[in-house]
């Protein structure tokens, strides 16, 4: 457990520290628009929507250990690349090869704590307190990361990132264990046909798991904004001396503080009965929030919505789904049980994320948030609509 908990902590750190810089430096450096912004997103989850489930199945049938160490070398590898281009296609491409890397890891992850561990009773206090690491470790990588850009510069920050990403595959390789996991040794593409037919069947017959894949779906609509935070805030004043970089590493540490603590203050609510009243409250809170940043007249108010969804919502909702899933599923079929609930994810940015980038073509910036508040305010009404017992 405790190596894992340092691996997601780690983990957290550089990714956390490199989007910071690398979203200042695609909209400072590179000069993005808003529709280009969102369009890398949509473009990035459509690669990974068609990678998702086969990275499951592989984890499942072959190894969900070494499927971790692909996706370290695949994301650290675009990472680095990332801050040794500047053109929108080559920049797509090394976007679309980040949101490939994670497919390996979606899923993976928590089926292979959850086998080692083979205790279910521990498993949801295990992945909050996992959630808890990824927050701190984030808020550590902003810190660093940002200074690191502020002292240096932003390219070069990016490839000390994706260095240092590539370099835990070798601690996955050399700490993580497999004991209890039994690859297929025969036979291996029908058993991989098996397994997918095994975790769509579940998914169908499931009320449960069919009603967080729909919440999953909007949310990460919803979500398509977080592409457009930070050219709101520029637009709505944020000064742009000192660096930009240093402001959002301040604005990102206090949310990430934020959400800490709201995990500790919900973290034995989680996995209780009462999850999906609290998943429509956090859906209702991003409506808010981003309601907030729309309409805001000064970056003060726009700050304080970006903490409320990034902080709070976005943490709450994606550890709240992970939960979920992974208590309604079985251990044969457990990566690619979650790796359908990334795919949700990832069509969710893919269809609103090219609405939203429309609308911010052809309107206004504030349109386009206001179409995303809207995603959050259905969310809530599904879930808040829905009998509120659970079934395991």
């Amino acid at each position: 457990m405790t190596v894992f908990v340092r691996w997601t902590w780690m983990r957290a750190v550089l990714h956390n520290g490199w989007w910071l810089v690398t979203s200042v430096y695609l909209v400072v450096d590179a000069g993005l628009s808003p529709a280009h912004l969102v369009l890398i997103g949509s473009v990035q989850s459509a690669f990974a929507l068609l990678c998702e489930v086969p990275a499951g199945v592989f984890a499942d049938t072959v190894s969900r250990k070494w499927s971790l160490v692909i996706s370290q070398l695949l994301m650290g590898t675009a990472m680095l690349t990332t801050g040794l281009v500047s053109s929108f296609p080559l920049i797509l491409a090394t976007q679309v090869l980040w949101g490939i890397s994670w497919t390996f890891a979606s899923g993976s992850d928590v089926a292979w704590i959850t086998d080692e561990l083979d205790q279910p009773a521990r498993i949801s206090a295990v992945l909050a307190r996992a959630a808890r690491a990824q927050l701190t470790g984030a808020a550590t990588g902003l810190i660093a990361l940002g200074l690191l850009a502020w002292v240096t510069r932003r390219d070069v920050t990016i490839v000390v990132a994706g260095a240092a990403m590539m370099s835990l595959a070798l601690y996955i390789a050399i700490r993580f264990t497999e004991h209890r996991f039994v690859p297929v040794r025969t036979a291996r593409w029908s058993s991989s046909w098996t397994t997918f037919r095994r975790g769509l069947t579940l998914v169908r017959r499931s009320r449960e798991i069919l009603l967080m894949f729909a919440a999953t779906f909007l949310v990460n609509g919803a979500f398509s904004a977080g592409r457009l935070t930070q050219l709101r805030l520029l637009d709505l004043g944020l000064p742009r001396e000192p660096d930009p970089v240093v402001w959002f590493t301040g604005l990102g540490v206090v949310g990430l503080l934020v959400g800490a603590l709201t995990f500790r203050i919900l973290g034995r609510r989680i996995d209780g009965d009462h999850v999906r009243t609290d998943y429509a409250w956090a859906a209702l809170a991003g409506a808010v929030g981003l309601l907030m940043l729309a309409l805001a007249r000064d970056p003060a108010v726009g700050a304080i919505a970006v903490v409320l969804v990034a902080g709070i919502v976005m943490p709450l909702t994606r550890v709240m789904s992970t939960i979920w899933v992974n208590a309604r599923t079985t251990a044969a079929i457990r990566a690619t049980t979650h790796s359908f609930l990334a795919q949700l994810k990832y069509l969710g940015e893919i269809l609103c994320g090219l609405g939203i980038a429309a609308i911010a073509q052809l309107t206004t910036l504030p349109l386009a948030l206001g179409a995303c508040a809207t995603l959050f305010a259905a969310t809530a009404v599904l879930m808040k609509r829905q009998p509120t017992a659970v079934t395991n």
